[in-house]
């Protein structure tokens, strides 16, 4: 018997959920009886998975990125990741998958292999990274109709929430219900939350997550999404991870705090023996300095992502760093040496974790393995210097896709299905014409 079946024998398992994450984050997969459940022959899906916008469509050209014949992948059960799903109505189980192909090799499209890809390059220089996400989100009243604006769900006070209420107890304490439910389908899921404040939006909140493994914090946040949002509607609320769900109010991120330690005597390579900064630190920053303006569309993925990119909001404008200096996109935070770190807070909380991750890391890593040296580190406010960050999807998608080191470290079958897909759902949106523009141009042009 296996580890996975030995799980479901001990809690009674009657149904298996087998996922996969695809190129927006999104759990796709099959629903099956425990006792049909194949861990070790595994299952099979189309290849095209993969390729499947977030709106459910396709793309109309493929080019490379798909065999022409739409074969089958297998999906083949990663015994650590086997949790319960603690909302089903009856005994479930979730496992995340892996892909292959029937060949043996991996899918390297897929975006949890680009991970353990990434992962697999700091192991050959002897590192192992250590990662921190920190994932903000709003609560919001049931939405049925796209047209109208979203809005703040009501509290046990019977009132919405005015905004502003950063740090807020009382204004976390209105949702004690949910959250104790949030709280409860974590733990039983094994997602290990360090803390949960109330950020600067009305009912917008941040969740941290303890730090460790990158794949498994990456799985642990991938979970999480959908957790929070399965609570909320136990609630008759909405989770949304949106970048920006609302105009005028702040914008949602998925911060990744990340440092790096010597596999062997687990010491962070970022500080010297004697305490101080080591010349690694300084050239993981420059990496992400140099390298993250093309990695954009990985942290930023829609449309939606480059509202919360505005020289009047929170949100970094560009890639300067500085010592506990959160207007900038790569933040020091106060530490002791054994825990000296890099926060990257560009990313948006709409990312798929997995790609937002890896992009991060690989930046880093490059500047690493190219001695990138990093600009001075600013004191100042960085909203007052120019823009560096892409400010729309396509023009991200272009310096993705124009950056070699990138493209040769991630994977080029990858680069070419996630821009294959990200430039159809693109188009899709410039068909979309908005109330601003039937406002302000109809009769005025």
């Amino acid at each position: 018997m296996t580890d996975i079946h030995q799980f479901f024998r001990e809690r009674g398992i009657s149904e298996v959920e087998a996922i996969i994450p695809d190129m927006a984050g999104i759990a796709r997969g099959k629903i099956m009886p425990a006792e049909k459940f194949a861990a070790d022959a595994g299952m099979r899906l189309p290849e095209s998975i993969f390729l499947q916008t977030v709106t459910g469509d396709y793309p109309d050209e493929t080019g490379s990125a798909m065999s022409p014949a739409e074969i089958d992948i297998v999906l083949k059960a990663d015994a650590r990741t086997v949790r319960v799903v603690p909302w089903a109505a009856e005994p479930t189980a979730q496992v995340i998958h892996d892909c292959f192909y029937a060949n043996g090799l991996p899918v390297t499209m897929a975006p949890r292999h680009v991970l353990r890809h990434v992962l697999a390059l700091y192991a050959q220089r002897g590192w192992d990274p250590v990662i921190a996400p920190e994932l903000e989100f709003y609560l919001i009243e049931p939405n049925i109709d796209a047209d109208y604006p979203l809005k703040p769900p009501i509290g046990r006070s019977g009132r919405a929430e005015p905004g502003r209420q950063s740090y807020s107890i009382a204004a976390v304490n209105e949702f004690d219900p949910l959250f104790d439910d949030i709280y409860a389908f974590c733990e039983a899921q094994d997602i290990e939350i360090d803390t949960l404040i109330h950020e600067d939006g009305p009912a917008q909140m941040e969740i941290n997550l303890l730090h460790g493994d990158p794949l498994d914090l990456a799985d642990q946040a991938f979970l999480f999404k959908r957790t929070a949002r399965e609570a909320a509607l136990r609630h008759k609320m909405y989770t949304t991870f949106m970048a920006k769900p609302h105009s005028k109010e702040p914008g949602s991120a998925m911060h990744v705090h990340q440092s790096v330690v010597d596999r062997k005597t687990r010491a962070n390579i970022f500080s010297n023996p004697d305490g101080s900064p080591s010349p690694l630190f300084f050239a993981h920053i420059g990496g992400l300095q140099k390298y993250l303006p093309a990695a954009m569309a990985l942290l930023a993925p829609n449309v939606n992502s480059y509202r919360r990119i505005t020289r009047a909001a929170l949100a970094p404008i560009n890639v300067q760093w500085g010592y506990d200096n959160r207007t900038a996109g790569l933040r020091v935070p106060v530490s002791e040496p054994e825990s000296r770190r890099i926060e990257n807070r560009i990313a948006g909380a709409d990312a798929n974790p997995y790609l937002a991750i890896a992009a991060s890391l690989a930046c880093g890593y490059l500047g690493m393995v190219e001695n990138i040296a990093p600009s001075e580190p600013i004191t100042g406010s960085a909203h007052d210097l120019p823009f560096s960050l892409p400010r729309a999807l396509d023009t991200a998608l272009r310096r993705l896709t124009e950056c070699e080191p990138l493209i040769a470290l991630l994977g080029e079958s990858f680069v070419a299905a996630f821009s294959i897909v990200k430039q159809a759902e693109y188009e899709v949106f410039l068909e979309v014409i908005s109330s601003w523009e039937r406002e302000h141009l109809l009769l005025n042009v």
